[in-house]
């Protein structure tokens, strides 16, 4: 048999399974409710963030479900085990983006024409009145992102950044945008995407790579909110785990790892 290479699972992927197991072995049973997000990642030594990817992984797989403003519950295992694919994360792809796009951007405002300008007008026009989340506006934030980098007129990078923003298209990435991206998100994006524009405009790479940064890191934040678990506690819709083998696989399944991700 050949040998494979050894690449290391993703930090939320670990988390997500570690979660699996708990529920598997019956430490948490369908309508058990889990530690808060807060709670874990405290237990665990690692971001919300991360948790929040793996608590979303779990929910596409059909292990969990997420109450907003109640809690996370153990749901009935699905009947076909989906198969899971080992891809970004939702922030580890935002936060990449945040990086890339921040620092050519620079370069864009540098070199903008009238013309090019006339493009990113010509596309808010279409993204001011989005209904979103939808796949309109999703294709439309596209193509301002894509246009922007097509300004530096290098096929590679214009191919690169359309890419890019294309992994954003998972069942996970949907899931989050169905608990968070609402019509009001959408203005408050499309009034950062009108300043990524004026700072090009203006031909000023400073303001432009602050206006980019500056979008794409309250995309992280607007993906972030809190769930309300919180508040949930004790409320209907399902009981929360109070026996001492529950709470001993709290303390045991998520014990700290020793790393900080944050």
């Amino acid at each position: 048999m050949p040998l494979k290479v050894i690449e290391p699972r993703r930090l939320y992927r670990q988390v997500a399974d570690q979660l699996r197991l708990l529920i598997e072995s019956g430490e948490y049973g369908v309508g058990d409710r889990l530690p808060t997000e807060r709670e874990l990642a405290e237990r665990l030594g690692i971001s919300r963030p991360t948790v929040r990817e793996a608590l979303i992984a779990l929910e596409v797989e059909g292990r969990i479900r997420i109450r907003v403003g109640s809690g996370i519950y153990v749901t009935a295992p699905p009947v076909t085990e989906p198969v899971a694919d080992e891809v970004e994360g939702p922030f580890e792809l935002l936060r990449a983006r945040e990086l890339i796009e921040s620092a050519l951007i620079r370069e864009a405002a540098a070199k903008a024409t009238a013309a090019d300008v006339s493009i990113l007008d010509a596309i808010l026009g279409r993204m001011e009145n989005g209904d979103h989340p939808s796949p309109e506006t999703i294709a439309v934030d596209r193509e301002f992102h894509v246009a922007v980098a097509g300004i530096l007129g290098n096929a590679v990078i214009t191919r690169f950044i359309g890419e890019l923003f294309d992994q954003r298209m998972t069942p996970y990435f949907a899931r989050l945008s169905e608990y968070f991206e609402t019509g009001q998100t959408w203005r408050v994006a499309y009034a950062e995407h009108r300043t990524v524009r004026d700072a090009i405009a203006g031909g000023d790479p400073a303001a432009a790579e602050d206006a980019m940064r500056q979008h794409l890191r309250q995309s992280q934040i607007r993906f972030q909110h809190s769930f309300g678990e919180d508040a949930g506690i004790g409320k209907a819709g399902g009981r929360t785990p109070a026996t001492p083998a529950t709470r001993r696989a709290t303390k045991a399944g998520a014990g700290s790892n020793g790393r900080n991700d944050a």
